[in-house]
């Protein structure tokens, strides 16, 4: 079957307007005249706050309308929506998922026609706080009286959710730590929220995104070796009732059911402070007392972090709550049970409940993708628009500069 050439001409333009419209003769560099525009259009009013260092550049693409130029400042802005404007030797121990920008490829999308927008999309960040949190950052530059410190928090924040690890969708929980609050947010939209407990400030709970994979009933603590040189082994040979008070085991490791152990049958004091692993393993056995609660939400990360319950609720009374090792202690956790369970899972919250008050351990699958993000953000725009602004416990606000 041949095709005419009125037919190729309509598929040739059909084609350019799959890949953004951008129809017309292009330069050397691979611009058409229709990306030219879509782009110093996006710059004006840097749309996506990604200017930043370059401002100088942009100024000479301005003037001129070079093209090698306008490459150059495309992949450079493209690179700082990607990896934020905040200068790398001050982000401390601030979890950052970065993202490659290759030149290159942006160059031959260019030359295939794509739009500055579909270029860009990759690398636009999907969480809601994002478009809010520009808005906001717009609207108080356009505010008489807004200090530089508060345009600077702003936008710190607006750069760090750049940050984030990318592409996990609408649909997560996000735990904002100088808030001391987790939301499980669905289609941009806060479904639960409520208050929580998070590290220490030399215990930080760290900054990273894990799915949730399953819900532990009545758990069990592992001591982890820090604690068990730093706390318990010192406390033990103090006092020799310590492990029956605060119900817990030795064994030769995390396994209830591996060979119990006597303080008497190993060298304590060999295994006092310090670092390093230990030969033997300190378990707290499931109760109400249990320093994990009664109910933990596991995202298997390398930080060994997750959500659980927690016996210290007075502590919830207090406006700053950073007290724990680095795992996240909820305010109510049988309301989060409950919306887990439901929505997350094969069984009912009756079923949960079952299990939960047998007082022994059971595991319940989670079998819907529900990412967890622990994020530091201390300006946030909540359910009801307004912008708030919470205490940098960590000190990244402090640390942190932007390289503007």
């Amino acid at each position: 079957m041949k095709i005419g050439v009125k037919t190729k001409i309509l598929l040739a333009v059909a084609l350019a307007a799959l890949l953004g419209g951008c129809v017309g003769p292009r330069d050397a560099e691979g611009w058409s005249s229709s990306q030219k525009n879509q782009f110093m259009k996006i710059l004006a009013s840097d749309k996506y706050a990604s200017i930043c260092n370059e401002r100088p550049l942009y100024e000479k693409v301005k003037q001129s309308q070079n093209s090698r130029l306008m490459t150059q400042l495309l992949a450079d802005y493209t690179y700082n929506l990607a990896n934020s404007c905040i200068d790398k030797n001050t982000l401390g121990d601030f979890g950052a998922y970065w993202q490659k920008v290759s030149a290159s490829d942006i160059q031959r999308k260019l030359r295939a026609g794509q739009s500055i927008e579909q270029i860009l999309k990759p690398y636009v960040p999907e969480y809601v706080q994002f478009k809010l949190l520009l808005a906001k950052y717009r609207a108080l530059q356009q505010t008489p009286g807004t200090s530089p410190e508060t345009l600077r928090k702003v936008r710190l924040n607006i750069e760090r959710i750049k940050l984030m690890k990318p592409n996990l969708g609408k649909t997560y929980a996000l735990v904002n730590i100088p808030e001391f609050r987790v939301r499980i947010i669905e289609n941009d939209k806060t479904s639960i929220g409520m208050g929580v407990i998070v590290g220490k400030v030399d215990h930080q709970t760290p900054l990273f995104s894990e799915k949730l994979q399953y819900i532990v009933l009545n758990p069990t603590w592992n001591v982890p070796d820090s604690i068990a040189r730093n706390e318990v082994i010192p406390k033990l040979l103090r006092d020799p009732g310590y492990l029956k008070k605060h119900r817990l085991v030795m064994r030769r490791d995390y396994n209830l059911d591996s060979p119990a152990l006597s303080p008497a049958s190993v060298n304590l004091r060999a295994y006092k402070g310090g670092e390093g692993p230990v030969p033997f393993k300190f378990i707290e056995v499931p109760s109400d007392k249990n320093a994990l609660g009664r109910v933990k939400f596991i995202f298997p990360n390398h930080h060994s972090v997750y959500m659980h319950d927690t016996p210290t609720k007075y502590l919830f009374k207090r406006k700053v709550r950073a007290y724990s090792h680095g795992c996240v202690r909820l305010q109510d956790p049988k309301l989060m049970l409950k919306y887990l369970t439901e929505h997350y899972t094969n069984y009912t919250f009756a079923q949960a409940m079952e299990k939960y008050n047998s007082y022994k351990t059971h595991y319940m699958k989670i079998i819907k993708s529900l990412p967890v993000h622990t994020a530091y953000l201390t300006a946030y725009v909540n359910e009801d628009g307004v912008l708030k602004f919470f205490p940098d416990i960590y000190g990244f606000d402090a640390k942190q500069k932007l390289n503007f």
